[in-house]
């Protein structure tokens, strides 16, 4: 990263300081800290160095504003703050509004940048970075307890199916199971180099790639930020062997112009998760990568498959003599609601082998593999728990995916259910989008989902407003979505409606919305559309012909 290295032993050292330095500050085992920090090489050594203590690091998403940020912090209960000091104006917006909990603030500045304006000692803030310069190393404990293999390590952030993002609990075992079953599975070696643009507060950045190095002894090479120019003369430069990817940067990666160097390259595996089935052929020819292999699992989750075989377009396999040792299931649902169908004993029905249904894993608490830890909100967990699925008792994991199984034991991912979908390779919460909106607009009804484009991956966000006089102020709104939500979760599309159609239980129709779209032929109601300048302005018709020729550039 940025042409600077760090070997075993010097992330060894730097995470002993780090346990030194807070064990002196008075951490205890259980304590949470919040870690936001942009990619560094320092990044996972902070966490390790908290975890030799028992104290379990929260990741923040360095994306996060306002009112999901503050939730962030306050849901992990945490004790002491960690910034990166190119972050320093998301502290101050907190700091300006009163908004940052009580508690110790740490920042750490690369050395380079101390000098450099606008990196400066937030006032208040313990200089960490100046602090272990001088810190003496905490020698490990000579062994560990059985115990504290089922501890907990980390907590990872997710939207799950709704509302604010969700602290998901990564105990040491997970973070084994995750991390060496990919390196096992995918037949990764010791001494391949794996190129890792992801960012390290999310799962596939910061275990299954980061987990690479620390646990089994592979070089990772990290990228502060996912370059389609750069990829493919990043993986020849650094000698990379194994990349990882998510669907997203997949389409970029395509949408780049031909170049014959972009096989120069000596990969032999990519691995991630959402590489299209539409694109997967065209990407493997392309690029020359001889192998994929495609992860699929919640963060928080126990229904985790993978695709070993480079099979296009799934999500992973589970033989049909395995599916005891391994019971992941396909239950039959309302594909509209969500809503899971019984049988006239009130029991779950599986699915019929290409028929689409809700993914769940059995729980298994005495199992690493079908585990489940949920969240640091214990309210949260039980939400994602089905109870008595086909016996008295049985708990299963609900993943809220849609997928088919085919007769040999393949999953294809269909869609998410509820109200969330995913956009820019991240999970869009509709119910926060839309709390924000309302509260802009003067507390008008709004709704949030998800509508598709032509040639473009997930689903783009649109808004669709009650406000039958036209006085939404769009250039206010426009500056308050700015300040309130990550760029993924801002919606691309605004519809000014007259009223919003219900059904006969005053529940808000997204469905019919979400068909319509952003369809300027058909509909009479003003659209508006997410500029470049992030400001919305009404939706041409030289718009609407580029988004549905794929020319928008998104």
């Amino acid at each position: 990263m940025d042409n600077q290295a760090i070997t075993y032993a010097e992330a060894l050292l730097l995470s002993q300081k780090v346990a030194g330095f807070f064990s002196r500050q008075g951490l205890q085992r259980g304590d949470c800290v919040a870690l936001l920090m942009e990619t560094r090489l320092e990044y996972p050594c902070i966490w390790m160095g908290l975890s030799q203590l028992g104290v379990i690091t929260a990741l923040i998403n360095s994306n996060l504003r306002g009112e999901s940020l503050l939730h962030s912090i306050k849901v992990a209960n945490a004790k002491a703050f960690i910034f990166g000091s190119e972050l320093m104006d998301v502290l101050q917006s907190l700091i300006e509004n009163e908004q940052l909990p009580c508690i110790p603030v740490y920042q750490y500045t690369d050395k380079e940048l101390r000098s450099v304006p606008g990196h400066e000692l937030l006032p208040g803030a313990v200089d960490l970075s100046a602090a272990l310069t001088t810190q003496q190393a905490l020698a490990l404990p000579p062994s560990c307890a059985a115990e504290e293999a089922r501890s907990k390590l980390l907590y990872v952030y997710t939207s799950g199916t709704t509302g604010l993002p969700k602290a998901a609990v990564i105990t040491n075992l997970r973070f084994l199971f995750m991390a060496a079953g990919t390196f096992y599975m995918l037949r990764l070696k010791r001494d391949d180099v794996v190129y890792n643009p992801l960012p390290l507060y999310h799962t596939a950045g910061g275990i299954v790639g980061v987990g690479m190095a620390l646990l089994n002894g592979s070089t990772v090479v990290l990228r502060k930020k996912f370059s389609a120019k750069n990829f493919w003369l990043d993986c020849s430069r650094h000698d990379c062997t194994v990349a990882q990817y998510i669907g997203e940067l997949c389409r970029y990666l395509l949408a780049t112009p031909y170049n014959p160097e972009q096989q120069h390259h000596r990969l032999r595996l990519m691995y991630g998760n959402g590489l299209r089935p539409q694109i997967w052929p065209q990407f493997v020819r392309r690029f020359a990568v001889p192998n994929i292999g495609e992860i699929y699992g919640a963060t928080e989750g126990n229904s985790n498959l993978i695709n070993i075989t480079n099979r296009v377009g799934a999500i992973g396999f589970v033989p049909i003599y395995g599916q005891k040792i391994y019971p992941v299931q396909v239950l039959r649902c309302d594909e509209e609601t969500g809503e899971l169908l019984k049988d006239p004993r009130g029991h779950c029905i599986r699915c019929r082998p290409g028929e689409a249904g809700l993914l769940v894993g059995k729980v298994n608490p005495r199992r690493a593999v079908s585990a489940f830890h949920g969240y640091a909100d214990k309210g949260d967990s039980e939400q994602k728990l089905l109870r008595n699925v086909f016996a008295r008792g049985d708990v299963f994991f609900n993943s809220g995916d849609m997928v088919v199984c085919d007769i040999l034991g393949y999953f294809y991912f269909k869609d998410r259910t509820g109200d969330t979908f995913r956009w820019r390779g991240e999970n869009v919460a509709t119910q926060e989008v839309e709390a924000i909106i309302t509260n802009c607009v003067g507390l008008e009804d709004c709704v949030v989902y998800g509508v598709q484009i032509p040639h473009v991956e997930g689903k783009a966000g649109m808004a669709a407003i009650v406000d039958p006089e036209r006085k939404v102020d769009m250039d206010y709104l426009s500056i308050v979505l700015r300040g309130s939500l990550p760029p993924y979760a801002r919606p691309l599309f605004i519809r000014l409606l007259d009223e919003i159609p219900r059904t006969a239980t005053f529940k808000l129709k997204k469905r019919e919305l979400a068909n319509e779209g952003y369809d300027l032929t058909s509909l009479a109601d003003p659209i508006y559309y997410l500029n470049r300048d992030g400001v919305y302005r009404q939706l041409s018709s030289e718009q609407y012909r580029s988004l549905q020729t794929g020319t928008a550039g998104l």
